[in-house]
């Protein structure tokens, strides 16, 4: 049983080498660990530090984000083996010690991803800005409503997978990947568990390369959310847009046939009987276009495993 730890980094030559460090060496259940840094373009030592350390560095020529650089981690880890990937962030605020903790469901086959969550415990909420928490909890509300899980919390980095589950990742976001993964896997039907675990709130060194201004960030979310619900479930995005304008049209239809009825004339309101029509319209082009997306989506799964398929017969021949 390998596990590869991967760690996305950024300009973190200052705790990079600590965090490979406080890996454990030995985890009852695995018998092999090999550790891979995706270094992102860093400008600063971020890829001598990781190599100094003990680490396996991949770097990329430029920064390109930290889902890119989780992605290529996914692909290195898989390339090396990998029965189990965990994903940790390189700025020191998740403890390494507490890798097994995320293991243990995975080990257990209770789960196909693990996540870290600062929230589940109480006792546990790290100190953090106050607005930094709300926009995780909203986050959180927002992910829960649209594929029906109770987790407290979406945005950690800090993860386990299973190797099958791994293979199922599909990242079109450079900027982040922490809510993509968890609707699309969540989507597909996986296990999903969260394991409460003790964070730093603040960095000790620089500030958050991706969540440094909370409201570019809870818009690019958003963004990845609203794209996640409109490929999985376009009858939801499509037929809520197709029911808006066939209210509307059926308001503005029902009043002017009133008048009609009342006056035997359509004047003066003839605009609003032109709107009724056009809201008619729209609203039928919309619901054809939520049935086109719905047959797509059927494609895409069947397409999605085919995928899942290939790489996983093309990684079990290495």
């Amino acid at each position: 049983m390998m596990l590869v730890v991967t760690i996305p980094a950024y300009n973190e030559q200052a705790t990079v080498g600590q965090v490979i460090s406080d890996i454990p060496k030995e985890i009852k259940g695995i018998d092999e660990i090999k550790i891979v840094v995706i270094d992102d373009g860093s400008t600063d030592s971020t890829s001598q530090a990781a190599s100094q350390a003990g680490a396996l560095v991949f770097s990329f020529g430029h920064n390109k984000g930290l889902g890119a650089a989780f992605s290529q981690g996914i692909r290195t880890a898989l390339s090396l083996g990998a029965d189990i990937i965990v994903n940790i962030d390189a700025d020191g605020q998740f403890d390494s010690k507490d890798i097994p903790k995320l293991l243990e469901p995975i080990l257990n086959n209770k789960a196909d991803m693990v996540t870290a969550s600062r929230f589940a415990d109480p006792s546990l909420v790290p100190e953090m800005p106050w607005v930094k928490k709300w926009g995780n909890r909203r986050v959180a509300n927002i992910v829960n409503n649209l594929c029906g899980l109770n987790m407290k919390d979406v945005s950690c980095g800090f993860r386990a997978y299973k190797r099958d589950a791994a293979l199922r990742v599909t990242l079109l976001g450079g900027h982040t990947y922490t809510h993509e993964v968890i609707l699309d896997m969540a989507f597909r039907g996986l296990r999903i568990e969260e394991v409460p675990v003790k964070v730093q709130g603040v960095r000790k060194f620089g500030e958050s390369k991706v969540a440094s201004n909370v409201f570019t960030y809870g818009w690019r979310s958003l963004c990845i959310m609203f794209r996640a619900l409109r490929d999985y479930k376009p009858m939801v995005v499509f037929g809520s847009i197709s029911a808006f304008f066939l209210i509307l049209a059926i308001f503005c239809g029902g009043f002017v046939m009133i008048h009609y009825l009342r006056t035997g004339a359509f004047f003066p309101y003839v605009f609003v009987a032109f709107a009724a029509a056009g809201f008619g319209f729209i609203a039928l082009i919309c619901y054809i276009t939520a049935l086109l997306a719905g047959m797509l989506n059927r494609l895409r799964i069947l397409q999605d495993e085919q995928l899942f398929l290939l790489r996983k017969n093309e990684y079990e021949k290495k």
